[in-house]
């Protein structure tokens, strides 16, 4: 319904450094106070209940283990298709009651889309968990499809697509940057969809796609609340323990990868860019696809290499040698399927888009050559477990790393066993990481560039 499946997949990427790391405070004196609860409902619903006793307030998520990456050959961008219409009417609900209720009681709502999960959510006063409950159940398996109301949303969202990325050069170009990228996983198509595909979208295709993934038995409830888990327990037991368990679905097998062996570069000029930038990517293996301790070396990687305003990319290109305006990296680690590292740059005043590229790469050929310093590892993990006590003060951040860690094959278990995890990598894993996945040779580039007016 309310996403941008580009700008989300950047603002998970930004998340990626927390998401595993969110009980990273488990060590912590505070540790009793913030243990996580974990069950399953008889119909196969797992639950995480994560407790906040601050206020009367509940952030309550529902996670689809179903994206973008699930959908059938020819119909791309129905997992976020189906995510609008889960926004319409039930046999039980008119279409916008679900809305006006949480509206009244000044709460809020939205849903998201990515490749490998779809989640929706709603914060309220915790007095109203189970009324929630009810409606995100009723939703489940109740909606009203019919041929009018699938129609209409569709216009929205090929409307959606025209005004956030076909009138956006940037995202045009992020979209032609995947598809180079991955040569055989559906990583390659955009959430979205592609406008041939999206056209033919029907209901149908919305009937089978609801039957089949939006069951409890293929969904994750997340619920961060002052509520105790017991009570949380028995609210669901009444709500969604009613729902009938769906049909097995098969485990999430996608095509593999191939061995990348090419440099292989997409240029978009237009006229609507006033600035250029780059941004250069490598197939890397995910948290979930990775051999013991490769994820955490790529994410310290990731976090010394371009992480932030004291890593080395902003340090030399921006601090010293003035010639970028932006320049980072990063790891987004929670996927399914392997995932992709990321280096990227803006430059600044006269500098030129080439100088900032060779002094990108100049900084990841220092690591493989040399490594990073013992204190520039400790500083990074430091950072890490920082920025998940922060995470503690938003109640919808520290949901969000549950639902999406569980959505692609973590378990509770594997986030309590992070820090300890993140705390063992040494420095020489994290230049072993550099020289095995950061090689030029191999690497997509997109350049986004103006158009060089006639006489200039």
């Amino acid at each position: 319904m309310r996403s941008d499946p580009n700008r989300l997949r950047s603002a998970l990427l930004a998340l990626s450094l927390g998401i595993f790391s969110s009980t990273a405070f488990a060590d912590t004196p505070e540790k009793k106070e913030w243990a996580v609860s974990h069950f399953t409902l008889e119909n196969g619903m797992e639950v995480v209940v994560i407790p906040d006793g601050r206020a009367p307030i509940t952030t309550h998520m529902v996670w689809y283990k179903v994206g973008s990456a699930d959908e059938p050959p020819g119909k791309s961008g129905i997992a976020h298709f189906f995510e609008h219409l889960m926004f319409k009417g039930t046999s039980n609900h008119k279409a916008g009651e679900f809305d006006h209720a949480i509206a009244e009681i000044g709460g809020n709502n939205n849903a998201f889309t990515s490749y490998d999960y779809t989640a929706y959510f709603e914060t309220v006063p915790s007095d109203a968990l189970e009324s929630m409950m009810g409606y995100e159940a009723d939703r489940m398996r109740n909606l009203v499809l019919n041929d009018e109301v699938v129609a209409t949303e569709r216009d929205v969202v090929l409307e959606e697509r025209r005004s956030r990325i076909d009138n956006d050069p940037s995202a045009l170009l992020d979209e032609e940057v995947s598809a180079t990228l991955w040569q055989n996983q559906p990583y390659r198509i955009p959430v979205i969809g592609w406008m041939q595909e999206m056209e033919e979208l029907n209901r149908k295709d919305a009937r089978e796609f609801y039957d089949r993934y939006y069951t409890p038995n293929n969904a994750v409830l997340v619920v961060a609340s002052d509520l105790d888990a017991e009570t949380v327990k028995a609210m669901a037991e009444r709500t969604y323990g009613k729902i009938e368990r769906g049909p097995d679905l098969p485990a999430r097998v996608r095509p593999v990868e191939p061995e990348q062996n090419t440099k292989r570069t997409v240029t978009l000029t237009d006229e609507r860019v006033s600035v250029p930038s780059l941004s250069s990517q490598w197939v890397v293996p995910s948290y979930n696809t990775a051999k013991p301790g490769e994820a955490e070396a790529l994410d310290l990687l990731s976090e010394i290499l371009g992480g932030g305003l004291r890593s080395r990319l902003y340090q030399e290109l921006v601090v010293k040698q003035g010639i970028a305006a932006s320049a980072g990296a990063s790891y987004n680690g929670t996927m399914l399927d392997a995932t992709s590292f990321t280096v990227y740059g803006t430059p600044r005043g006269e500098a030129t888009l080439e100088q900032v590229e060779q002094a990108i790469n100049k900084q990841i050929e220092r690591i493989a050559k040399d490594g990073v310093t013992d204190d520039e590892l400790e500083k990074a993990k430091k950072r890490f477990v920082r920025a998940t006590i922060f995470a503690r003060d938003r109640q919808i951040s520290m949901a969000n790393m549950y639902g999406s860690a569980l959505a692609t094959g973590a378990t509770v278990q594997d986030l309590q066993e992070w820090p300890g995890r993140i705390g063992k990598v040494t420095a020489e894993e994290v230049r072993a990481a550099a020289v095995r996945y950061l090689k030029p040779s191999i690497s997509t580039t997109g350049y986004l560039l103006p158009t060089i007016k006639a006489g200039n």
